[in-house]
C-alpha cells in the first residue's frame, strides 16, 4: 500500500482505557512534533475516539503512524499526524463550512464537526461504495447525525451546500479540482495532495476573489490517487 507497512490482522486486545491512554499521547506527541497547535483541534482529537473507525482486525493499531486498511477500493484511515496537518494549514474553526472530498472512514469529518461546532456545517462525499456506506455505519454510530455524507463524485465538489469556508481533499490530484476553487468562497482555502507516484505535494490554496487565488506547498505527502471526473 504506496509504501506503507501495514500490521497484520489480529484479534483486538486493548482495553478503552487502553486507548485513551495511547489517545492521549498521541496528541502529546502531535503537539511535541509541531503538527498540532490549536486548541479546537486538540480538544477535537483527545474527543473523537479514532478506534472506533477502524474495522476490529485492526483497531489495537488506532494510534500508530500508519495508514490503515477500511472497507473499498484502496481505502485507508490517513495517519493520524494527516489530519492536524490539513486542519491545522486550512485554519479549521468554529463556525466554518467544511467540504471534505472523501469520506474514507468517516473519522475526518468526525474531527471537523467537533472543530466547527453545531453553528458549523460538515459535508463530506465518498465515491467507493463500501467506503461510504462504512463511513455511514461510524458516523451515525457514533452520533454524528449532523454531518451531510454524500455518496457521490467529491472531486467535482458538492454544489447544493456551497459556498464553503475551507475544503479538503484526502486524496492526490492531478491538478487542484477547478470546480472545487469554484465552490469556495472568497478569502476561503483549499488544502490537497497534488500529483502521483512516490509522493505528492501538499497544496494550501488561498482564495483572494473569484478569479485569482495563492497557492503555496505546506508539505511533502503520499496519498492514493482521487477517483472522479477531475482524478486521475
Amino acid at each position: 500500500m504506496l509504501g506503507w507497512v501495514i500490521p497484520p490482522p489480529k484479534k483486538p486486545e486493548k482495553t478503552q482505557d487502553d486507548f485513551l491512554r495511547e489517545r492521549k499521547e498521541k496528541v502529546r506527541w502531535l503537539i511535541e512534533h509541531g503538527f498540532l497547535r490549536s486548541k479546537s483541534i486538540i480538544k477535537a482529537m483527545l474527543k473523537v475516539r479514532r478506534e472506533q473507525f477502524i474495522p476490529e482486525v485492526y483497531q489495537d493499531y488506532a494510534y500508530l503512524e500508519v495508514p490503515l486498511p477500511i472497507p473499498g477500493r484502496e481505502s485507508t484511515i490517513s495517519c493520524p499526524h494527516s489530519y492536524p496537518l490539513f486542519y491545522e494549514a486550512l485554519g479549521l474553526k468554529k463556525n466554518d463550512s467544511f467540504l471534505e472530498v472523501g469520506a474514507g472512514s468517516g473519522y475526518g469529518a468526525a474531527l471537523a464537526r467537533e472543530i466547527v461546532g453545531v453553528s458549523g456545517k460538515v459535508v463530506t462525499v465518498e465515491i467507493d461504495d463500501e467506503a461510504y456506506e462504512f463511513a455511514s455505519k461510524n458516523l451515525r454510530d457514533l452520533g454524528y447525525t449532523d454531518i451531510i455524507l454524500i455518496h457521490g463524485d467529491g472531486s467535482v465538489g458538492y454544489s447544493p451546500e456551497m459556498p464553503y469556508d475551507k475544503i479538503c481533499v484526502t486524496a492526490a490530484c492531478p491538478k487542484i479540482p477547478e470546480p472545487l476553487t469554484y465552490q469556495l468562497k472568497p478569502l476561503g482555502k483549499l488544502v490537497a495532495p497534488v500529483g502521483y507516484l512516490a509522493t505528492q505535494d501538499l497544496v494550501l490554496l488561498e482564495k483572494e476573489s473569484e478569479s485569482t487565488w495563492k497557492t503555496r506547498i505546506v508539505e511533502k505527502v503520499l496519498y492514493v490517487p482521487l477517483r472522479g471526473k477531475c482524478g486521475w
